[in-house]
């Protein structure tokens, strides 16, 4: 490889890792209001134990919205999620939206800041519950600073609080 092209790729690398996220709230007309800031790595929380996110609370087949730009990794259904989109975000993060009604975008679309995902809905292990969004952020560099010796603490490196870093709008 010519010598002036093999810091191409390391250098869009650290770019992603570098830029900044502009992030919303991603349901439609929601604000702080609408989900429960203590229910981030609460417990006990069902078969997962903790709880790694937050649920915004909304109308059946209210618009949810990418929270920042990025790129669709995933659509489809896992058992606990329902109707899932994992999508990768600026400083290499996932955001992960869950419990859809409906899904509006495919693998390798990408995304601007505020694109429609899909729907709220209560999919997954909510069926039977109010709609709701499970949004949770996950950073694939670790953050060895924020373990602590909770109850999986150690995930803590990875799972992102919304809360610290979702607008209070």
């Amino acid at each position: 490889m010519p010598p002036g092209k093999r810091w191409i790729l390391p250098g869009l690398l650290l770019l992603w890792a570098l830029l900044p996220e502009w992030p919303r709230i991603p349901v439609d007309g929601a604000s702080a209001r609408d989900w429960n800031p203590q229910t981030f790595w609460f417990e006990p929380w069902g078969r997962s134990g903790v709880h790694k996110g937050i649920d915004i609370f909304a109308r059946l087949g209210t618009p949810v919205r990418s929270s920042s730009y990025g790129l669709v990794l995933f659509r489809g259904e896992i058992e606990q999620g329902g109707k899932v989109v994992v999508a990768l975000g600026p400083k290499w993060r996932i955001h992960y939206y869950a419990h859809l009604h409906s899904v509006e975008v495919f693998p390798g679309q990408p995304l601007l800041t505020g694109s429609v995902l899909g729907s709220v809905g209560d999919s997954g292990n909510a069926r039977g519950k109010p709609a709701h969004l499970h949004y949770s952020i996950v950073s694939l560099l670790p953050l060895p600073w924020r373990a602590d010796d909770s109850t999986q603490g150690w995930k803590k490196m990875f799972y992102l609080d919304p809360n610290a870093i979702l607008p209070a709008r």
